[in-house]
């Protein structure tokens, strides 16, 4: 784990899932960064809650020594290795426990949906919550 840095101010806190799955990313020793916060899509009405959040992630990186020929001459060059990239990082959270596999992956993003009844003691309706969770690697642009 040792030297992972994470930024939360932009969370509100809400979202149990997203709290499971920041869990399970702060286990993972490939993750240099990681920043979570709340999507603009979030919005609550009465008997219902559509949660969004983002997580965005920049994974360490291995210096590799090659060469590169220039005007045909070789020429010594330093090439910078991801250690994980998002297909990786899905096949680890696929394992991890109350996490699984993404509703949806790409080479850009990870996506998770998740719903769940909440129903206090008082109520006999409850509240469904719907919860999105998008992972991106920093430095891809945002989807709309």
């Amino acid at each position: 784990m040792g030297s992972m840095q994470i930024e939360s101010d932009g969370w509100g806190g809400e979202g149990a899932f997203t709290a499971v799955l920041l869990e399970a990313l702060k286990t993972i020793e490939t993750i240099e960064f990681l920043r979570v916060e709340d999507a603009p899509a979030s919005r609550a009405e009465p008997g219902y809650a559509f949660l969004s959040n983002e997580i965005y992630i920049k994974f360490k990186t291995d210096s590799r020594k090659g060469t590169r020929r220039r005007l045909g001459i070789p020429w010594p060059t330093t090439v910078e290795v991801k250690q994980m990239d998002l297909g990786g990082l899905a096949t680890r959270l696929g394992q991890a426990a109350g996490v699984g596999e993404p509703d949806y992956g790409d080479d850009a993003m990870l996506q998770y949906l998740r719903t769940e009844r909440i129903v206090a003691p008082y109520q006999t309706k409850g509240c469904k919550v719907v919860e999105l969770v998008r992972i991106y690697e920093v430095g891809t642009a945002r989807r709309e």
